[in-house]
């Protein structure tokens, strides 16, 4: 089968498209490369170097691949960022969620579903209890957040509208190799140099944390199963900005200690997923420890 992979050469995306591959299926990568790279693609995965924002590009590119699957993963996934300069998330995270979606509809193909990625661990807010399942009220505290949640609305209108069938994963914090701009990695890059990595906040604040691995399973799952539903995907697990400190710094012999600054406005304070409906659902768990996840994560 032809999946076509938005964001396919970013870290997650990358990953999927592995996972895709592995399994026997075609692929195609469309990526701007504004945070992705060639390098983290497999040579058998074809690919489009194309904005989302583009309409024009975009269908020109589906009018010639014609996938029955989409997965997207094109975004961008900056809290800080978001609340800084909101306009361009939204114009990326919504319009260009749209235009897939317009460009999926307009390829004539037999067309199967759409993968959307959506963020479990920012779309809930801060929930009164934890761990926080699917039910639970949206409540985002950023433009990413809220894009995240209009990015799900658009590939649910969508499904209605023309027909066609969906997964969203809301995915926990995800952390792995090939990544740049997450906790673990920060941590690890500025230990390396020697330079005490800051913690926002006072290390209190607890993730959900996620192997990308697992949650490529968890999308590979998703190609023939969970039609038209929402699902979390996470460890079920929280641990603190503290804790991942102590055990990047551990398995790096780093002595120092970090740095504390005021958190930062947007943030999620505790945040925990509930992902009994995956496992049900999808049969999916996730297999990676957090402990075995960051040794992974930081020796290659």
């Amino acid at each position: 089968m032809k999946i076509l992979v938005t964001g396919g050469a970013g870290f997650i995306g990358s990953h999927v498209v592995d996972a895709y591959l592995r399994a026997g299926h075609r692929v195609v990568v469309v990526d701007n490369l504004s945070t992705g790279s060639r390098k983290n693609l497999d040579p058998r995965a074809k690919f489009y170097r194309a904005d989302v924002r583009s309409l024009t590009a975009i269908k020109k590119i589906f009018k010639k691949e014609r996938p029955r699957v989409v997965s997207h993963y094109a975004a961008l996934v900056h809290v800080a960022e978001s609340m800084r300069n909101p306009i361009p998330t939204f114009n990326v995270n919504v319009l260009g969620t749209i235009n897939v979606l317009v460009a999926f509809r307009e390829s004539k193909e037999k067309r199967k579903k759409i993968i959307f990625a959506s963020s479990g661990g920012s779309i809930y807010g801060n929930p009164k209890l934890l761990p926080v399942k699917e039910n639970a009220a949206p409540n985002p505290l950023s433009p990413y957040a809220l894009s995240k949640l209009m990015g799900e609305e658009a590939v649910r209108f969508h499904g209605t509208v023309d027909k066609l069938d969906y997964t969203i994963l809301r995915y926990a914090n995800v952390y792995g190799s090939r990544q740049k701009a997450g906790v673990v990695s920060v941590f690890a890059s500025l230990m390396r140099r020697e330079k005490r990595p800051t913690i926002f906040g006072d290390g209190s604040k607890t993730r959900d944390y996620v192997h990308v691995s697992d949650v490529a399973r968890a999308t590979l799952k998703a190609l023939s199963k969970g039609n038209r539903e929402i699902y979390n995907i996470g460890s079920g697990k929280n641990t603190s900005d503290q804790e991942v400190f102590e055990e990047v710094a551990k398995n790096l012999g780093f002595k120092q200690s970090p740095v504390y600054a005021p958190r930062r406005e947007g943030e999620v304070e505790h945040i925990t997923l509930d992902a009994n409906r995956a496992r049900k659902a999808l049969g999916w768990i996730p297999k990676v420890s957090l402990s075995k996840g960051i040794l992974e994560a930081i020796t290659r």
